[in-house]
């Protein structure tokens, strides 16, 4: 015989804290829809959700720099590739637009994460009473025995990203005027000082910006990643919807005129 199933066991099923919503009523974070409507920007409504708090405006300032510096990179980035190209497939928006979100794992689209996890050591190194800079070296030499690449820092197409000066000026004005702590640019200029090591210099990249921020603003690494969804979401968008226009049809990654190398046996 099955158990017996009460009213609030349902209820309780998907029990939240983030929306309330009954027979004309809905809330978020307990905020009435319509104070919500006609007080609250996007930005705010992003960290209610999050946060479940309002933020102050320099907290919004700095989330919204984040958001809107890392919308787009252009159609050479593999998540907007993939999206024009869905949308010349027949397939609907919101199925070109998941394809594009769909390609934002660990390689593309997880370094802002990686790099909260980078710094959020380093800073777990000065707490244990290492200078800053050798917090910097230590971390920097035992990821390298591990990874690959160093997330946050260098980039395959700008000598210096070119969203770098104006997001580290804005994070230190935030600093200075007492808004954050500071820790987070501290670890991510020690470590970026750091590659200099390495032979080359790899400055901080969107990645590396982003991760700075959101670790200011005192959000855990995961949302790193999910706040960058939720920012290039933008830029997939839109792309989708411009290819969509262009009347072409299952357009590949590579023009009629140019075939892909063949390196399989010789033939005819």
């Amino acid at each position: 015989m099955s158990e017996h199933v009460d009213d609030s066991t349902v209820a309780d099923w998907w029990a939240t804290s983030i929306t309330k919503m009954a027979p004309g009523v809905i809330a978020y974070r307990d905020v009435p829809i319509s104070e919500v409507i006609s007080d609250y920007g996007f930005i705010e409504v992003v960290w209610l959700m999050l946060r479940a708090e309002r933020p102050s405006e320099e907290q919004v300032r700095l989330l919204e720099a984040a958001l809107v510096a890392a919308a787009d990179h252009g159609p050479q980035a593999p998540s907007i590739a993939a999206a024009r190209m869905a949308a010349t497939c027949g397939v609907g928006l919101n199925n070109a637009v998941a394809t594009g979100v769909n390609l934002l794992g660990d390689v593309h689209g997880g370094a802002g994460q990686q790099c909260m996890e980078l710094l959020a050591e380093v800073l777990r190194r000065e707490a244990q009473g290492d200078a800053i800079d050798d917090a910097a070296d230590a971390t920097l030499q035992a990821w390298r025995s591990e990874y690959r690449y160093i997330p946050g820092f260098g980039h395959r197409f700008h000598p210096v990203d070119p969203r770098r000066e104006p997001l580290i000026e804005l994070v230190t004005r935030a600093r200075d005027g007492g808004h954050i702590p500071g820790d987070h640019l501290r670890a991510g200029l020690a470590v970026e000082k750091s590659t200099l090591a390495l032979g080359k210099s790899l400055p901080i990249n969107i990645d590396g910006l982003t991760a700075i921020i959101y670790g200011e603003l005192g959000f855990p690494p995961p949302l790193a990643r999910g706040l960058f969804v939720l920012s290039r979401s933008v830029g997939i968008l839109a792309h989708a919807w411009e290819e969509s226009q262009s009347g072409r049809r299952n357009k590949g990654p590579l023009p009629p005129s140019i075939l892909p190398t063949y390196r399989g046996p010789a033939g005819t």
